[in-house]
Parts: C-alpha cells; sequence; structure tokens
C-alpha cells in the first residue's frame, strides 16, 4: 500500500521530514504496485520521474532491519537502495524474513487495520470475510480468528481455496452466489468486503434480508474493489436496517493508526503467522514478470 501519498493524507511536521538511506533487502508486486505505477489507484496522480514499489525491507545504514514505506514516488522500493522518512520505517526482529515479510504485510495489513481501527470489538463477534479467497481475504480470515472472533464465515469463488479456509480459521465457507448458504448463516456482526460490486451488492441484500433482527448492527468495512469499483444499493438497505458502511484504506487511516497497529503485526508475521505463499526473484527480472499472477506473492531482491 501506499499508505501516505498526498498532503491531504498527512501533513508532515518541520521534524517529521528527516530522510533516512536504506539498502533494500526485498520488494513485493502486487496489484496494488501495479495500480500504483498505471495510474489507475484512486490515490495517484503520474509523476515522472518515477521508480515503482509501495514497500519493503532493508537495512539502514546503522544496520537496523526494518520494514519501510515510500512516499516519493521518486523513491521507490522496487530499488537497490530507496530513501524514506524516519516515521515511515518500523523496526523488525533480527530473525525476520525479509522476503516473508515484504509478501504478506501488504495483504495481512489490510484486515488487520479495518479489524483493529474499523471495526472496534471483535472478541465474540460473527464476522464475515467477502472474497476470502484472495490472499488479503485469506490473511483477514485468520486474522479476525486469532482477534477472538465467536465465528468466522469466508465466502468466495475458488471451491479449493475455500476448503482449506476450513485450517485456517473459518468455521463456515460458502461459495459465492450460494444465497440459500449465505442467508443460512449467523447474523453477521463485521464484513470485510474485498469484492465490492455486484458480487457485494447481492451478498449485502441476502444477508439484510435474512437477518431477523433489522436492527441489530453490522459494520461492513469496504476494503478492496477486486470485482467492480461502484455497487447499487437501495435506499431502503441503510433506512430499514442496522448496516453501517465504511471504509478502511489509504485516506481514511491515519498515520497515528499504522505507527500505533503495525508493530503488533510485524511480531505475528515475524513469528509465522498470517503467512503468504511466496516467490523470490532477483530484481534484474522484474520487467519480466511485472504481469505474473498467481497463488503466490511476487518478491523481488536485488
Amino acid at each position: 500500500m501506499n499508505l501516505l501519498q498526498g498532503s491531504k493524507i498527512w501533513r508532515p511536521s518541520s521534524t517529521a521530514t528527516k530522510q533516512v538511506l536504506i539498502t533494500v533487502l526485498a520488494s513485493s508486486v502486487n496489484q496494488r504496485v501495479r495500480s500504483q505505477a498505471d495510474g489507475s489507484h484512486y490515490t495517484q496522480t503520474p509523476e515522472l520521474p518515477f521508480i515503482p514499489g509501495l514497500d519493503g525491507v532493508g537495512r539502514t545504514s546503522d544496520g537496523q532491519l526494518v520494514y519501510f514505506l515510500t512516499r516519493d514516488p521518486k523513491f521507490g522500493a522496487l530499488a537497490e537502495q530507496t530513501v524514506t522518512q524516519q516515521q515511515l520505517m518500523f523496526p523488525l526482529p533480527e530473525d525476520a524474513d525479509p522476503a516473508q515479510i515484504a509478501a504478506s504485510v501488504n495483504p495481512a495489513m489490510a484486515g488487520w487495520m479495518a479489524l483493529r481501527v474499523k471495526a472496534g470489538q471483535v472478541v465474540g463477534k460473527r464476522v464475515l470475510v467477502l472474497g476470502a479467497t484472495g490472499a488479503a481475504g485469506t490473511a483477514a480470515v485468520q486474522i479476525a480468528k486469532t482477534m477472538g472472533a465467536a465465528h468466522v464465515a469466508g465466502v468466495g469463488r475458488n471451491r479449493d481455496k475455500l476448503a482449506a479456509l476450513s485450517d485456517l480459521g473459518a468455521d463456515t465457507t460458502v461459495q459465492l452466489g450460494d444465497t440459500a448458504a449465505l442467508a443460512a448463516l449467523p447474523p453477521a456482526d463485521i464484513v470485510l468486503d474485498f469484492l465490492w460490486g455486484a458480487p457485494s451488492a447481492t451478498v449485502m441484500m441476502t444477508l439484510l434480508k435474512a437477518r431477523r433482527d433489522h436492527a441489530a448492527k453490522l459494520i461492513w468495512i469496504e476494503i478492496g474493489g477486486a470485482a467492480g469499483p461502484t455497487l447499487s444499493l437501495p435506499a431502503a438497505a441503510l433506512r430499514s436496517t442496522g448496516l453501517t458502511l465504511v471504509g478502511s484504506g489509504q485516506g481514511s487511516l491515519t498515520l497515528a493508526d499504522y505507527q500505533r497497529e503495525l508493530p503488533a503485526l510485524f511480531t505475528a508475521l515475524a513469528a509465522g503467522k498470517f503467512v503468504t505463499p511466496t516467490t523470490v526473484l532477483p530484481l534484474s527480472q522484474v520487467h519480466d514478470h511485472w504481469q505474473d499472477r498467481g497463488a503466490a506473492r511476487l518478491v523481488f531482491q536485488p
């Protein structure tokens, strides 16, 4: 994620602009990085010169292992060295695997921040992850269960990946499009939506109509737009139910939110939790593999 690009999101103080040189050890390429590069992400303003890459793992000049974010598009993470602000670095345990951290932070961060900042109390709640077979959705299933959710439902398209979610913490899995199975689920308290678009609209209306207590609170957190950028929703769905729609992502989360919540995520990742399958390649091959898509997250190392 490019978490902090643009002065509307964060205005640094005079003491917050200290720049640090980082020797990059690993940086990932994912859809967020690709949308940054092609200008299609909602935060992106085309600007040259430009080096892609939004985050990674590296070492500072004094040898400290850190996870870092990049804010200036002239100094992206897909490089041998880059420059970032001191406030955008987070120390890592020395035994952390740079490639695994670089691969896993982006997908895990989405669900982690949504639950920690937007959802409020997770312990004892029923959580539904929509788009649970993607990398971020799969991590969100594990994270919700780790945070104490009483019931976690995973909804997605890929049957094989859905079946595997049971071993990762999902209490129930539902094939996307199976409205009968969706309506039979225990009423959700929190939905983490990585899809949006028409599939989310169908799931939303199915869940709302199936609720016996229409006034019961349902927090629907929009995180990704894998199925489309817009959603058509009847006005009555908001007036006649306890539905609350919120977003979680760049612009709705503050620097203080990340600084407060990410250290615990890094500790969990370094301990081997929420691991993302990873393919590691030399940085010299980034052009050849830029569009590669598969189950494994692409990580490039100089």
